[in-house]
C-alpha cells in the first residue's frame, strides 16, 4: 500500500475513533476538557516547533503579514469548534457531530464561492443544493434545526478559509492559535485548581486522559500533513469521509443514539450530495489530466 494512503487511513481512523476518548472524560465538564486540550496542545506544538527551530520563521511571518486578523481570528474559530465538538460528544450528540463533518466539505465549497469568488460546476451546485435541502428536511421533519452540525461545519469551514489565506503553515498556525487561547484557559485551570473544583485531581486516570489531549490532537495532525504531501488532494478528499462514517456508526451502534425518520432522511440527502460532489470532482480531475497528456 502507498505510504501516503496508509498515513491518511491512519489519520481518518484515529479521528473517527476519537469520540471514544472523549466519552472516557464524560464526567468532566466540557469547558474544562477543552481548556486542557488547548493547554496541552500548546505544549505539544511548542515542543515540536522548538525541535524544528521554527520560532524565528513564525515570528517573522507574524510581524511582516499585513492582515493580522487573518492570523489571529482562526484561534477563536478553532476554540468554538473544539468546544462544540467535545460538548456534543459528551452530551450524547455523536450522530450530529458526524453530520457536521459530512457537510463540512460542502460548506467549504459554498464559502469559496462567496469569499474567494470561485466558480462552481453544475454538479457542484447540485451537491450544495441537495445538502441544503437535507438540512431543511431534517429541520422540519426532526423538528429541530441541526445547530451542532451546522456550527461544527461552519466554524471548521471558515477556519479553513482563513487558514488558506494565512501565511502560516499548519504547525505554525496551531502553535499560534493555541498560544493565543492558552492564556484564558490557563487562568481557568488555575482557578479550578485553587478552588478545589478541578477534575484533574480526581484520580490518576482522569489526570492522564486530560494531559494526553494534546498528543491525541497533535499526532494525527502531523501524520495527516505528511499524507497530504504524498498523495493527490482528490484521493485525500474522498478518504476524508471515512472518519465521519465511523463517528456515525459509533453513535448508532455503540452509544445507541436515536436515529429517527428526520435524521435518516437528512443523512440520505447529505450522502447523495457527497456522492454527486465526489463523482464530479473525480471526473473533472481525470478529464483535466487527460487534457494535459494530450497537450
Amino acid at each position: 500500500m502507498n505510504r501516503g494512503i496508509a498515513y491518511a487511513l491512519f489519520t481518518y481512523l484515529f479521528w473517527g475513533m476519537l469520540p471514544i476518548y472523549w466519552k472516557l472524560l464524560q464526567h468532566v465538564p466540557s469547558l474544562e476538557i477543552v481548556s486542557h486540550r488547548v493547554f496541552w496542545s500548546f505544549v505539544f506544538f511548542t515542543v515540536f516547533i522548538s525541535f524544528r527551530k521554527g520560532w524565528k520563521e513564525l515570528i517573522t511571518k507574524i510581524k511582516t503579514d499585513g492582515n493580522k486578523w487573518i492570523i489571529f481570528t482562526p484561534a477563536i474559530l478553532i476554540g468554538i469548534n473544539w468546544f462544540t465538538y467535545i460538548w456534543a460528544v459528551t452530551s450524547d450528540h455523536v450522530i450530529e457531530t458526524s453530520l457536521g463533518y459530512f457537510i463540512s466539505p460542502l460548506i467549504s465549497v459554498f464559502l469559496g464561492v462567496i469569499f474567494l469568488k470561485e466558480n462552481l460546476r453544475r454538479f457542484q451546485w447540485a451537491a450544495v443544493s441537495i445538502a441544503a435541502l437535507g438540512v431543511l428536511i431534517m429541520t422540519f421533519v426532526y423538528g429541530q434545526f441541526p445547530w451542532i452540525a451546522v456550527l461544527l461545519a461552519g466554524t471548521w469551514g471558515t477556519y479553513g478559509l482563513l487558514r488558506k489565506k494565512s501565511p502560516l503553515n499548519s504547525i505554525e498556525g496551531l502553535t499560534l492559535e493555541t498560544g493565543i487561547l492558552v492564556f484564558p484557559v490557563s487562568a481557568y485551570i488555575i482557578y479550578l485548581l485553587s478552588t478545589g473544583q478541578s477534575s484533574f485531581t480526581i484520580n490518576l486516570q482522569t489526570s492522564l486522559l486530560l494531559a494526553c489531549t494534546g498528543i491525541m490532537g497533535g499526532v494525527p495532525l502531523l501524520v495527516y500533513i505528511t499524507a497530504a504531501r504524498m498523495i493527490n488532494l482528490s484521493l485525500l478528499g474522498i478518504l476524508q469521509y471515512i472518519y465521519p462514517t465511523i463517528i456515525f456508526l459509533l453513535g448508532v451502534f455503540v452509544y445507541n443514539e436515536t436515529l429517527n425518520e428526520g435524521k435518516i432522511i437528512g443523512f440520505t440527502f447529505i450522502w447523495i450530495a457527497l456522492a454527486v460532489y465526489s463523482i464530479d470532482g473525480t471526473y473533472f480531475l481525470r478529464r483535466k489530466r487527460l487534457a494535459a497528456v494530450a497537450e
